[in-house]
């Protein structure tokens, strides 16, 4: 009885180590080169601008005489897409410029592999005097937020205004990661998803950052997916992990004397909502704007309610 249910067991084994081999076979996605990827996804406007030894995916938009520009920087695992909706309601009055990360989207990894905090606001600066701009309101979500006020405390008289949306910066504990960011920070994982990515994975992280799932559409997951296998942009994004860690710069806060629209998604469980009133708190001229049903990608979920506050910060 023993033999024969342990043959039964085997047998039951080999059929599910099988069926898995055949899944990641049949999910195989190994990198595509920027080249395969640009027809699609980086239309007019679009351009390639050399800046810190990078082609940088850079969109320009808007009155080109408008001399105090405002710069959207996205977060992780995202595109400059992802501000599309602002965009459209801020370049009629605004010059807007965004771009694609190193590490991310179309810009893809950087050829130091340094993605320290310090190195990307010095991307930022370095975008910025490719395009002769002295002087700009940085706005960013997430990492871009970090980014953005980094780049004040580091460069503060290249910094006008700052809109800081579900920035990180401060070590936090996330009630839920999304499962992509998860696999990413595991050595064996990271090294399955070079060549294995599955689009539920993607979509099932999507999701984690919306309010409300529902909201995240077929075509999000699928640009969120097919700029995910841009040419390094999975190693990268490991790379990134380890060297930007919240925290080094979080007691440089309160000298940030840039005006500070802080933007905050309430249902936010990657970073929480007490960090919206701690950054409240420690800059001394700002105005905190909360969307209750909102999560941590917000000018993403509702871009014509958030970009209102926005409007009204730039005048």
């Amino acid at each position: 009885m023993l033999v024969k249910t342990l043959k039964i067991v085997v047998t039951v084994m080999v059929a599910l180590i099988a069926a898995l081999l055949i899944y990641i076979q049949t999910q195989k996605m190994p990198d595509k080169p920027v080249s395969e990827l640009t027809e699609r996804w980086a239309a007019s406007p679009s351009q390639f601008i050399e800046v810190a030894g990078m082609q940088v995916h850079v969109r320009d938009e808007g009155p080109k005489q408008d001399d105090t520009p405002i710069i959207l920087i996205h977060g992780t695992g995202a595109s400059l897409h992802t501000w599309d909706g602002w965009t459209d309601e801020l370049k009629n009055q605004h010059r807007v410029i965004r771009f694609d990360l190193p590490a991310f989207g179309l810009t893809g990894p950087a050829p130091d592999n340094n993605y320290t905090i310090e190195r990307y606001a010095q991307v930022v600066i370095a975008l910025m005097d490719a395009l002769n701009i002295e002087r700009a309101t940085l706005a960013g979500n997430s990492l871009g937020g970090y980014i953005a006020w980094a780049t004040a405390v580091m460069f503060d008289t290249r910094v006008n205004k700052l809109v800081l949306v579900d920035a990180s910066g401060y070590p936090y504990d996330a009630e839920s990661v999304p499962l992509a960011f998860k696999l990413s920070q595991n050595k064996l994982a990271k090294s399955v998803l070079t060549n294995f990515l599955p689009r539920w994975l993607i979509a099932r992280s999507v999701k984690n950052v919306y309010g409300d799932p529902d909201k995240v559409s077929d075509d999000v997951i699928e640009r969120y997916y097919e700029l995910t296998q841009r040419e390094g942009n999975r190693a990268a994004l490991a790379q990134r992990f380890v060297q930007t860690k919240p925290g080094p710069l979080a007691d440089k806060v309160p000298t940030i004397t840039q005006p500070t629209l802080i933007i905050w998604g309430a249902k936010d469980k990657l970073i929480p909502l007490k960090f919206a009133h701690r950054f409240a708190e420690e800059i001394p001229n700002n105005e905190l704007v909360i969307f209750n049903e909102l999560g941590h990608v917000p000018h993403e979920e509702d871009p014509q309610r958030t970009v209102v506050p926005v409007q009204a910060f730039l005048q």
